[in-house]
């Protein structure tokens, strides 16, 4: 089972439909790996294809924040979770996308120490609130960011990426995912 990408004995679908191969032909060709998130997933595509619509969404498509700011929100919410798949991999995205090692391993280890704008403070801060008391988000809340220019549009992504790794975090932590062995040393 050394290769399974968890503890879970559910291998992938063989022959992956042609779709599935083509996206992970992508991932090869950009990130030079298949990251062992979609492996897990691909024992069932329609499960597999629900995840990465989703993730694709939040984390590629127009929105208020940018990439590395919802890569960010990633790494703080996976940091709070304890999630070690997360981190590793979300971890090296904030190195690249920053061009600076020191913040990937800041947020990693206490995002409070990070060299960050006063905006992303305030979405950190909201972050780690959905994830630790959602229900005692309140109006002064959302405007905190609202005064740190984010606009409801933008809020609503936030929540939704915070929302999105705390069932990432909870599926890979639970099931032991193992994070690729390549992110370690990625933009160091």
């Amino acid at each position: 089972m050394t290769d399974q990408p968890t503890a879970l004995d559910l291998p992938m679908v063989d022959p992956l439909p042609e779709a599935t191969q083509k996206y992970f032909d992508v991932c090869m060709d950009k990130l030079g790996m298949v990251p062992n998130v979609l492996k897990a997933h691909a024992f069932d595509i329609d499960k597999l294809n629900a995840f990465t619509g989703f993730y694709n969404d939040l984390m590629l498509a127009d929105s208020g924040l940018t990439k590395l700011e919802r890569e960010m929100v990633a790494v703080v919410v996976s940091a709070t979770n304890r999630c070690y798949y997360c981190l590793t991999a979300h971890g090296a995205t904030v190195r690249q996308l920053s061009g600076d090692p020191a913040l990937g391993e800041q947020l990693v280890m206490n995002w409070r120490v990070a060299d960050i704008t006063a905006r992303q403070r305030a979405m950190l801060e909201f972050a780690e609130k959905v994830t630790l008391s959602s229900a005692q988000i309140e109006e002064p809340d959302r405007q905190a960011l609202r005064d740190h220019g984010l606009d409801d549009r933008s809020i609503w992504d936030l929540v939704n990426v915070a929302a999105f790794f705390n069932m990432s975090n909870r599926v890979a932590s639970a099931t032991a995912m193992k994070p690729n062995p390549e992110y370690h040393g990625q933009a160091r």
